[in-house]
């Protein structure tokens, strides 16, 4: 959607009001003055004054807060934005429960699977069979934790083709970072409008009401946390620069729909796991300014600032972390949003692709465009793979034989090309429908590995050169 405007910033202090209503924002009000001198310096304070629940709103409308933090948080953590809208969110019919549909918490479901698992492009429904909003296009394929207790992680697919019509979306539970792989989205939240296309991501934090219009057949994942928020990596010796820059964080500005709903607006709400519904005879997107520092937020992943090895090894995935939602164990993530965007290769005297290793993390990858470098055949785009902790993965026969014999020269990598990993420190456990029920787990998926063979030569003898 041309011409939406967006301001910049990642966790910044901003304001915004719909330019249909200037000076909606509580700037100041007159306090009752008995004497004219009193009257003017009141008028002269007023106009230094920012009230967040003053006694009565600009344009009559009621303050309302969203909190993303508890109230006593230290002030660089603290996350919470005001709301100035027509009608407050409290105004609706009780919540009752629904049908999560694919949607779920349950990791219980199935036996565990220690395999490396792997994913055909997930089917999206056709739109001449079935119409299908973003909300009945959410599958969950794996995750853990728990809602409750505010610890853990769900990851999703959404397979979609209309647009939410009169209904919206709220999470409870925790943060949505969505990634599309097919289908551009215009997102509406409280906060006013954001488009994200594929190479995009965005996040809607724990708490925030918005509707997704999409324009066709549209696929991408969703990595939802319990319990933190996403925020930059600590940058550490790189310094100052690198990696995403909090300047390219884009935000949404203040738009509003004064807008009844006769037939009702149904809110749809994720709590512990579960999808209730309510109903409301008002558009939920009827705040008509906010200033804060909990947003929504987009960003575009073409931006990210790559830090690679320019003398020879391979730097650990970690350096291509652009988001994480930190433990509260130091240096260990309860996930990390990882890219594997395009860059140069120069490492000298080195096997340039991943490396075979087992990790201590769960690792959840997918794949926007292109061929991922270590495995070009079969991972596709709008697939995925899991590899589980501990579980053994790496190159494929392919990868290896070719890049072990390749000539060392400077190249272009992952050209056109865009992967991604969801890592965490929860060890995932898959859903039925990921391992049964959507029927997209590729069984073959071993077969990739059976054709290395030994190269060990017990008469080696070092050659010097």
């Amino acid at each position: 959607m041309a011409g939406l405007e967006y301001m910049s910033g990642f966790g910044n202090e901003l304001s915004s009001e719909d330019p249909r209503c200037p000076g909606a924002l509580p700037e100041g009000q007159v306090v009752h003055a008995q004497k004219h001198t009193e009257l003017i310096l009141a008028l002269i304070l007023s106009l230094f004054i920012h009230f967040n629940s003053p006694q009565v709103c600009p344009y009559g409308l009621y303050a309302e807060q969203l909190s993303g933090s508890a109230f006593t948080c230290p002030r660089p953590s603290n996350k919470r934005s005001w709301l100035y809208r027509i009608l407050p969110s409290v105004k609706h019919k009780p919540f009752t429960l629904m049908s999560c549909g694919n949607l779920t918490e349950d990791w219980n479901e199935v036996e565990p699977d220690p395999n490396q698992l792997r994913w055909l492009p997930f089917a999206i429904p056709k739109a001449t069979e079935r119409k299908v909003d973003f909300v009945a296009g959410l599958h969950t394929v794996c995750g853990a934790g728990d809602a409750k207790s505010r610890n853990g992680i769900g990851i999703h697919m959404y397979t979609c083709n209309t647009s939410m019509v009169d209904r919206c979306f709220n999470n409870s539970d925790g943060d949505f970072l969505i990634v599309p792989q097919q289908g551009e989205l215009l997102i509406t939240t409280e906060f006013g409008k954001m488009t994200v296309e594929p190479n995009e991501i965005c996040v809607i934090q724990q708490g925030m009401r918005f509707s997704v219009d999409v324009f066709g057949e549209t696929r991408g994942y969703i990595l939802e946390v319990y319990g933190a928020h996403f925020e930059l990596p600590d940058l550490g010796p790189i310094g100052a620069n690198g990696l995403a820059s909090p300047r390219d964080f884009l935000c949404p500005v203040a738009w509003y729909e004064d807008r009844k709903v006769a037939t009702g607006y149904t809110i749809i709400n994720k709590y512990q796991g579960k999808l209730f519904a309510c109903q409301q005879n008002f558009s939920p997107f009827n705040v008509v300014a906010w200033h804060g520092n909990y947003t929504p937020y987009k960003y575009n992943l073409k931006n990210f600032m790559v830090i690679n090895c320019v003398a020879f090894d391979h730097a650990d995935p970690s350096i291509f972390t652009v988001l994480t939602a930190k433990s509260t164990r130091p240096g260990v993530a309860i996930a990390d949003f990882v890219i594997f965007p395009p860059r140069w290769g120069v490492a000298d005297h080195t096997f340039r692709p991943p490396y075979y290793h087992r990790n201590c993390m769960s690792e959840f990858m997918g794949l926007i465009k292109g061929h991922y470098e270590a495995k070009e055949e079969g991972f596709q785009p709008g697939g995925a793979s899991l590899h589980s902790i501990m579980s053994p993965h790496g190159p494929d026969a392919d990868c290896f034989e070719k890049n072990s014999t390749a000539e060392l020269k400077p190249e272009r990598v992952a050209e056109g090309t865009m992967a991604f990993m969801f890592e965490s420190s929860f060890s995932m456990a898959v859903t039925k429908w990921g391992l049964q029920t959507c029927q997209k787990l590729d069984k073959s998926y071993y077969q990739c590995w059976e054709p290395l063979r030994s190269h060990f030569n017990p008469n080696w003898k070092l050659t010097k050169k």
